[in-house]
């Protein structure tokens, strides 16, 4: 006779999170990305954190895929509810936020308008990594999950162009218009951050964007998560994490070492960008 549980299934948890989605909460920041950067470990930290309620799932994908037509009360369905942030600063004399990590959106053109729009006081966190090792462990993710079906990094940058063929141009045209290739694909593109960056500078303030190099997060991730406590407003406190190491890597992947003439070739493809990048932040990230 099969064991009986009282747990709800997760069909009876989506009925009952849509159903009381009028008294959930918004996000008080987003982690928008960059994918490969450090986005899942950082947010498994902070969704330790007494006073933040992590949303249902880390990416919820809200701005940046067909949910979006479903409006904010589908979006509202994955956060806690406000009886919650009662309790935690009525009795436990916390602030209370919530939060979600969606690292497509800060490469997806229409999120920043979308977000602006529904959450203009809203934190963002951005994580750049050199775009060179972004890439590279975007391919062998994208390998490793089924999407990629090229055999070589090599051959992957090479058909991106290809692949990103007038994908850009469709999406500007076409607010509904979506890319599998542009989501999966976009292994160099995704590492030109100023162009990325520019829509969301234009839209919320200096003070409401922190962005954090994830080569300092990966040296000293202590720092940069009591860093990211700061920005929120958030008191210091120390995850307690799965292991003897708190500061586990999430998400991780240890590709083979890239070939030394493509990685030569690629940092001097992304030269030009990363110093552009430098000159609109007024900062510089020694990236090679």
């Amino acid at each position: 006779m099969p064991a009986q549980t009282d747990a709800p299934t997760p069909l009876l948890q989506k009925i009952y999170r849509a159903a009381t989605c009028s008294i959930r909460l918004l996000p008080d920041f987003i982690i928008i990305g960059a994918q490969r950067g450090g986005t899942t470990s950082l947010y498994n930290y902070l969704a330790e954190h007494p006073g933040i309620g992590a949303a249902s799932i880390k990416e919820v994908h809200f701005f940046d895929t067909p949910h979006f037509k479903q409006g904010l009360a589908w979006y509202r369905a994955h956060f806690p509810t406000v009886a919650e942030k009662f309790y935690a600063e009525r009795f436990q004399k916390l602030k209370f936020i919530t939060g979600e990590a969606s690292p497509y959106y800060l490469f997806y053109p229409h999120a920043p308008a979308r977000i602006a729009g529904a959450l203009p006081g809203v934190k963002l966190i951005v994580m750049v990594r050199n775009p060179v090792d972004r890439a590279y462990s975007h391919y062998y993710h994208e390998l490793a999950g089924g999407a990629e079906q090229l055999s070589s990094f090599e051959e992957a940058i090479e058909q991106e162009s290809k692949r990103l063929a007038g994908v850009p141009e469709k999406m500007q045209e076409d607010e509904r218009y979506y890319s599998f290739n542009h989501r999966h694909f976009s292994y160099l593109a995704r590492g030109i951050y100023v162009d990325q960056l520019r829509p969301w500078m234009s839209q919320f303030s200096r003070e409401q964007i922190l962005i954090i190099k994830s080569e300092d997060f990966y040296t000293d991730p202590a720092a940069i998560f009591k860093q990211s406590l700061a920005f929120l407003g958030l008191e210091s406190f120390p995850p307690t994490g799965g292991r003897e190491d708190i500061f586990k890597r999430y998400n991780d992947t240890k590709p083979p070492r890239m070939n030394t003439t493509t990685r030569k070739r690629l940092i001097e493809f992304f030269s030009p960008h990363n110093a552009r990048l430098y000159e609109f932040l007024g900062r510089d990230f020694g990236w090679e």
